[in-house]
């Protein structure tokens, strides 16, 4: 009854199906003409008998294989089996029923599998001149698609020919494939939904030029693969300035909604694209049964990471989630989207300083937090030189503030987020995050009843303070883009990767039973920011040198050529987590990093920099900054630093 309720709730369905079976109705008369040929005609009420109870057959089977359900637009080989099936059941159910009333005296014994023959092609043929008319392959319909930009896919892959069907089923489609590459030999030769696959990728330069002798210049290559080397998107970046064309990429295939847009488009090639690393494959059920149902606390809750880090942790389905964060403004923004997005979750925002001890434990005594992202820092490296004070009450005596109310308030677990700069550090800003570290190690190491995991990532494109977004304020102001040095580099990461690091070294750390160990992503080979910049100008369609200069200003103070990872009593240990190392850890005594946090603390309540910077020294013996007072001189790879 429900198929029947069906077919009259959609009228479209009930044409599709009077039409089939219209179709088994002429099926018969077109079998016996090609049988009997004009003898046809004198038989024909037995033939019109015939022809109604076939047809009336059809009809019941019609309604058990479902075949009115199907769209026409999308016909495709499923569609056609199912017509083949029908077709044969009706054959199945006419040929015995027919033989039981009448012996099938008067027909002749070809005529049902004639008959067989003429219904799969009377159902298939309207569905696929449908579907053709759809996909505009007539030729009255191909002129209109020669005056749309012509574009070249790099890729010949499942996203290439989910691509160019959606071009094709899109009537007002801006885009005219006109050929693919690909990296698999295989492919070459071989036709995509009626797309040649031209050649390989090593040879696009030369299969570009064949296209411009035709006339067909690509106007866009568009990358179909969600995962390219630095490498590939550099070289296509050039190739596609060399003939004036945009290099673009598709959405992965995951965001359906991307390809439900009326307006669909290729995405510009970001400089996340150029990082050029696959994708970690992590392990998300760990990662939300870590936080579904817990109370999470996340400080610096309105910063480039912490922001990131409460998004992702909402979607998780905790039971409360607690941002803490110093400004106002920036924890107004991230607890606005969190209420929009997630109505109905629990969310506490709490204007604290992470340095305010009587502040934080109040904080932690009313919230109770089953788990605490200590995002919260002092970041900008220059900012932090010429304010010592500032950063290592922050980095540092902050740091051991929110610890030891983790302790206090019996938080199972906490997350400290630190930085490559904490390695052999050369400014206040890293040898700050440095004494956060040893003091969270020596107090896992020392089992004081929460379980602090260290995370230690490089740069994060787009965060604020960052080079990117500054180069992106020179670039629309007309450059000059300013580069320290032509031989700094850094290792980078996007905010996405940053916090899934996090996410799975909260969830699985503790079953490891490293403690004291520090988790560092494996962020490949560190970039040239100079090559950073010219890449922004690239992006911007712009030629660098040329439309935009770019300077050498000079090492800053703190700034060291390349960052560390590691320290060299560190080795990295690989973990089963994909592109996650461990930091072995230097731990020292729990009550010995206390007393020196103590005389660290009394020298910044003093405002006594010197003291505080032997303190720093001290707890930091790498730390190479030459404008110490105790006349700590730079290390031979730092040298440079001015």
């Amino acid at each position: 009854m429900k198929t029947i309720s069906n077919i009259f709730a959609q009228p479209r369905n009930l044409l599709v199906l009077l039409h089939d079976t219209a179709m088994a109705f002429l099926a018969v008369w077109v079998s016996f003409y090609f049988r009997i040929g004009d003898a046809v005609f004198s038989r024909l009420d037995i033939i019109f008998d015939l022809a109604v109870a076939y047809s009336l057959i059809a009809a019941v089977i019609y309604l058990f294989t479902g075949l009115y359900r199907h769209v026409w637009a999308y016909v495709s080989f499923v569609d056609a089996v199912n017509i083949v099936r029908s077709a044969v059941g009706v054959a199945l159910v006419f040929i015995p029923l027919m033989f039981l009333f009448t012996r099938l005296g008067d027909v002749p014994r070809s005529v049902p599998f004639i008959g067989w023959f003429v219904l799969v092609v009377f159902l298939a043929t309207p569905r696929l001149t449908f579907r053709l008319f759809k996909d505009r392959r007539f030729g009255f319909l191909a002129a209109a698609e020669a005056v749309k930009p012509p574009v070249l896919l790099i890729g010949a892959g499942d996203e290439a020919a989910h691509f160019i069907r959606a071009t094709q089923l899109n009537m007002n489609s801006r885009y005219r494939v006109v050929g693919l590459v690909t990296a698999t030999p295989g492919r070459v030769g071989q036709v995509m939904n009626g797309v040649d696959v031209l050649g390989l990728e090593i040879d696009i330069d030369s299969i570009i030029e064949k296209l411009v002798a035709r006339n067909l210049t690509p106007e866009r290559l568009i990358l179909t693969r969600e995962q390219n080397t630095r490498e590939t998107v550099q070289s296509l970046l050039r190739t596609a300035r060399s003939i004036g064309a945009e290099l673009t990429k598709l959405p992965p295939l995951t965001d359906l909604r991307a390809y439900d847009e009326p307006d669909f488009a290729p995405r510009p090639i970001s400089l996340e694209d150029l990082l050029g690393r696959p994708a970690r494959t992590l392990d998300r059920d760990a990662m939300d049964a870590l936080i579904r149902g817990k109370r999470v606390m996340i400080t610096g809750a309105g910063g480039s990471i912490g922001s990131e880090l409460v998004r992702q942790i909402a979607a998780a389905g905790p039971s409360h989630v607690s941002m803490l964060d110093h400004g106002e403004f920036n924890l107004y923004s991230i607890e606005q989207e969190v209420r929009v997005s997630w109505p109905d979750l629990d969310v506490r925002p709490i204007i604290a300083d992470v340095r305010d001890h009587g502040r934080i434990n109040a904080a932690f005594s009313s919230v109770q937090p089953d788990i605490v992202f200590h995002a919260a820092a002092l970041k900008h490296v220059p900012m932090v030189e010429v304010n010592p004070l500032e950063g290592l009450a922050t980095n540092a005596l902050g740091t051991r503030t929110v610890a030891d109310a983790c302790i206090a308030n019996n938080v199972p677990e906490m997350v400290l987020i630190s930085t490559d700069k904490a390695v052999n550090p050369a400014n206040v800003m890293g040898a700050g995050k440095r004494l956060a570290e040893i003091y969270c190690q020596a107090a896992d190491v020392a089992d004081c009843g929460t379980r602090f995991i260290t995370v230690r990532f490089g740069n994060v494109l787009g965060s604020t303070g960052s080079v990117v977004p500054l180069f992106q304020k020179q670039l629309a102001a007309g450059g000059p883009l300013t580069v320290t040095h032509p031989k700094i580099e850094r290792y980078f990461m996007t905010v996405g990767e940053a916090v899934e690091l996090v996410l799975q070294a909260a969830a699985l750390g503790p079953g490891r039973n490293d403690r004291g160990a520090i988790y560092v992503l494996d962020m490949g080979a560190p970039v040239k920011i100079i090559d950073l910049a010219r890449q922004v100008i690239h992006l911007a369609g712009k030629i660098p040198d040329e439309d935009i200069k770019i300077e050498i200003s000079g090492l800053r103070p703190g700034d060291k050529l390349t960052e560390e990872l590691f320290h060299g009593q560190e080795p990295p240990v690989c973990t089963n987590m994909d592109g996650i190392l461990i930091a072995r850890p230097r731990v020292s005594a729990i009550e010995t990093v206390k007393a020196r946090l103590d005389d660290l603390r009394d020298a910044c309540s003093r405002q006594e920099e010197s003291a505080a910077l032997r303190v720093l020294t001290d707890l930091v013996p790498e730390l190479s900054r030459p404008s110490l007072s105790s006349g700590v001189s730079p290390s031979p790879r730092l040298k440079a630093i001015k």
